[in-house]
This record gives C-alpha cells, structure tokens and sequence, in this order.
C-alpha cells in the first residue's frame, strides 16, 4: 500500500470537525469565556510558534478555500438566487433593523439595571451605585430617535470607564460597543460616516470584536479547560488542542466574512446568529444578555441588501486580505500584550520595564 502523509488524513476529518462544530456545537467558542471561567489577561499567551502549528495550517487553509467558494457562488445564478431569497425572506427585519436594534439594547441596557454591579458585559463589575440607573435611564433614551445620541454617549461614556478601571487590553474585546454607539447616533441624524452606512460602522465594528477573540482562543485556551471538563461532549471527538485551534480558525474566518462580499457576509451572520442562539441554550441567563445585542447587529447584517457586484478579483484578493488581516491581529495582539505586561515569547520583550496598564 502507498504512503500516505498524515496530513492528508487529517485534512478531511478536520473539515468534518469543523463544519459539525459551526452547524452543532454550543461549546466553548460560542460563549464568552471570560464570563464563566477563571482568567488572567496579564498572563502569559501561548508562544506564536506554538500558535502557528501544522494544525493550524491546514484549519487556515481550508477556511480560505470555503470564503474564495462562496466568492465564486456569489457571481453565479445560484449566488444571485440566494441573495435575492434572503432579500425576500429579511424584507420585514430589513424595514425594522434599525427598531430592532434599539429594542435587544434597551432589553441589554434594562438587563444590566436589573443585574447591578456590572459595566456593560459580565465580568466588568463595579460598587458604583449610579452606574445601574445611568444604565437604565440610556434604556428610556431609545423609546425616541432624538434621545438616541444620548443613549450613544452613555455607552461610549461606560466604554471609557471601563478602559479607565480594566485597561485598554481588555477592553479590547468589545470594539462592538462603539459601533452600537455610532449606530444609535448615525440613526438618529440620518448621516453616514465618512460614507459608510450605519450598519456599515456597527458590521465592521462586529468583525473586529469578533476576530480579535479568536486570537485570544489560540493565545489563551487553557482558559475554557474547566468548560471542557464539565462539558466534555463539546469538543465532539477531537482534542481540547484542536478544538481550540478551530473554534478559533472558524470564528476568525466568520467574523473576516463580515467585511466581504453580500453573500458571504449575510451567510456568516446567519451562521454567527445560530452559533450564538445555541450557545444561550447551553449556557442561560448570563449568556443571553450579554450577547443579545451583537445577535440583533448580525440580524440586522443578515437582512442587509446593499449588493456589490462580485467579481473574479474578489476571488483572488481573497488569501491576500484574510492573511493579511490574520498577521495584523496576531501581530498587534501580541505586541500590545508585550508592550502592556512584558513578555518572554520575543514580541516587545524588551518593553518589559513598561508600566503595567
């Protein structure tokens, strides 16, 4: 029998793994794990060399295959009949996203009113007592489109507290609040920004957030090994490593497909929408408020209409845009991280002396 390399086996199950997992899984990709876990943001990552495996090769090289085919879908009758059946089965959510929006986060703002002690997402606690009733209040400024810009300055007002008391670093993970906030303001003015609609901001926003939690899945996924444990069944076969490795490949590549063309942008908010509704089964309460209201922003992305003709150059940009964007957020990830706590791993270790921030 002839040779054949390991990779080559792999490749097939891996693809299998993952597509289960994008379709299936509730594990631990799907909820934020700095809400149900121990963590350490000042704690050492996983070296890049360890991150940049063989593995993670071939995770990257398949998901680069599935965004250039569903380019090529895109320029096709077959594309062009999908984009207009979502056109008809979203022209109600389309009509109303904006309503919609304000609706999840006046339920999100409400929620966190109700909880206390909280700036904007789970882990950011807080003692001061005003903080709820601000929160509250920026609720009833979304019954009217003129107060919308108020609600806007309060989250960008909570967005600045909270980089004031957990850093910058860490506030890293919720770019997505900002964009709500330019959303709310850009909505009420009826304006754009710089030429970008508001859904626009709040995609872009999204793709951002989301993308840069992929990365802390590869530089930190000792993090959900307690989720693992008690919820072994998750990981559907494969090793926590692995698991990890594509839980993060397939958020990256969902979350880069939010910047892209219409079909596959509207496909990666669909699936990102089921994704994150099955992690609420999963994991309750706490879940779905803190979610809720990047679930309407990839509601309202899904209903969008707004059509680009894609062409063969989008095809081919394809490897260069989404490697490009990988070495941008592994880069600054881990060079930011140097900077603000020193490091071993090469980047930025001879910032070491830097003030912890």
């Amino acid at each position: 029998m002839p040779y054949v390399s390991s990779s080559w086996v792999r490749l097939p199950v891996m693809l299998a793994g993952a597509a289960s997992f994008v379709l299936l899984g509730t594990g631990a990709a799907n909820a934020h794990v700095k809400w149900f876990c121990a963590f350490d943001v000042a704690g050492q990552p996983r070296g890049l060399e360890q991150v940049l495996c063989t593995d993670f090769e071939l995770l990257t090289g398949l998901a680069l295959v599935c965004l250039m085919f569903g380019c090529l879908a895109e320029g096709t009758p077959l594309g062009t009949a999908i984009l207009n059946a979502l056109d008809r089965a979203t022209a109600a959510v389309r009509d109303n996203s904006a309503l919609i929006v304000r609706a999840v986060v006046g339920f999100f703002l409400v929620s966190l009113w109700n909880l206390g002690g909280i700036i904007l997402t789970p882990e950011l606690k807080t003692d001061i007592a005003w903080i709820p009733w601000l929160q509250l209040a920026m609720a009833a400024g979304l019954l009217w489109k003129r107060t919308l810009p108020l609600t806007a300055a309060g989250i960008v007002f909570l967005f600045g507290l909270a980089v004031w008391n957990y850093g910058a670093f860490h506030l890293a993970d919720y770019p997505v609040f900002l964009g709500v906030a330019a959303f709310l303001a850009l909505t009420a003015f009826d304006r754009t920004l710089f030429g970008q609609r508001p859904i626009d901001v709040v995609r872009i926003a999204a793709a951002i957030t989301l993308m840069w939690a992929s990365v802390e899945k590869w530089a930190y996924p000792h993090w959900t090994d307690p989720l693992i444990a008690a919820k072994p069944a998750m990981t559907m076969g494969a090793s926590p490593e692995l698991f990890m490795q594509a839980a993060g490949v397939i958020e990256f590549t969902l979350a880069f497909a939010l910047i892209w063309t219409p079909l596959v942008r509207r496909a990666s908010a669909i699936i990102l929408t089921a994704v994150f509704v099955s992690a609420i089964l999963e994991f309750g309460k706490v879940d779905a408020i803190g979610h809720s209201g990047i679930i309407a922003v990839l509601i309202a992305i899904a209903a969008d209409d707004a059509r680009v003709p894609a062409t063969r150059r989008d095809v081919v940009l394809t490897p260069v845009y989404y490697a490009s964007a990988l070495m941008l957020f592994l880069g600054v990830y881990y060079f930011a991280h140097g900077v603000l706590y020193g490091s071993n791993y090469g980047i930025g270790a001879s910032m070491t002396g830097l003030p912890v921030i």
